[in-house]
């Protein structure tokens, strides 16, 4: 070896975080949103494109899903060659687009997955059938880390609405016995000036996350930066209540330092910018 050789040698890799989610043409939610979090958040970002979408801050005016042996094929090319640390899982529009993930995960013994089950847009409408709901418990709520549904989501799950922040314990834990290894139940669609989102673990006591309401319009894609960002946040070692904790203080930052900047003529996107840290590299086995 030479000496030009040995300077050249790597003696390090950076820290991956792999979202396997549907792409935001308007740049504020979805993969898009998932790799401005990983890379502000100081990991090295990829994606498995579940669907495309014409979109903007006003809404969604076309969707193509992408056929599953295409999703797959990206899956397998990115962990079979650069590796993952953690998964981020977005939109999963049909049963056969769940049961690829499901199987790559099992296949590839992923570890740290953060599924955020989107299953209802902004404006109330649905985004998936029931049949690819039922897949989606089934095949991947058993496989995932943590689920971070919301209240609409948590409500299409369960059966019944979530009206207050009394009813968030018991709906949390509902939800964990559906299979759920852990699930963060997200209140920010109730009324009032705290948000409570509750942590269910099992075997321990519920943890309550709470903070300010910030007021903003920019808001979009709020739900897909908070699971990127605990994805992220494992993937750089924390645990659970942890990286929970910093994914929050991540995105009410990121709330704050964007809700003054116009994007669009609806509901802008958040600052994912707004203080960068470099790519975290970690040492190569000897």
């Amino acid at each position: 070896m030479t000496t030009q050789d040995a300077l050249l040698a790597p003696t390090a890799r950076y820290v991956r975080v792999l979202s396997i989610a549907g792409s935001d043409s308007g740049g504020g939610a979805g993969i898009q949103a998932d790799l401005k979090t990983f890379s502000a958040l100081g990991c090295y970002g990829m994606t498995a494109i579940t669907a495309i979408t014409a979109q903007n801050t006003v809404g969604v005016r076309a969707i193509h899903g992408v056929p599953p042996d295409i999703l797959k094929a990206q899956i397998e090319a990115v962990v079979e060659d650069i590796g993952v640390d953690a998964v981020k899982i977005g939109m999963l529009h049909s049963p056969e687009v769940v049961e690829v993930v499901a199987w790559a995960i099992a296949h590839y013994k992923l570890e740290r997955v953060v599924l955020d089950p989107v299953m209802v847009a902004t404006s109330g409408d649905r985004l998936i059938a029931q049949e690819t709901v039922q897949v989606l418990v089934r095949k991947l709520f058993p496989l995932a880390s943590v689920i971070t549904p919301n209240l609409d989501e948590a409500a299409l799950l369960l059966g019944r609405e979530v009206r207050g922040v009394e009813e968030l314990d018991q709906a949390a834990r509902d939800l964990l016995a559906m299979g759920a290894q852990a699930v963060l139940l997200k209140g920010g669609h109730l009324a009032g000036e705290a948000v409570v989102d509750v942590l269910a673990q099992p075997g321990q006591p519920l943890q309550r996350f709470e903070s300010a309401r910030i007021a903003s319009r920019n808001v979009h894609g709020t739900g897909c930066t908070l699971s990127s960002a605990i994805a992220a946040n494992l993937a750089l070692g924390l645990p659970l209540p942890q990286a929970i904790a910093q994914a929050r203080a991540y995105i009410l930052q990121a709330i704050v330092n964007g809700a003054r900047v116009k994007t669009g003529q609806g509901h802008g996107p958040l600052n994912h910018a707004f203080a960068p840290v470099p790519t975290r590299q970690v040492p190569l086995p000897i």
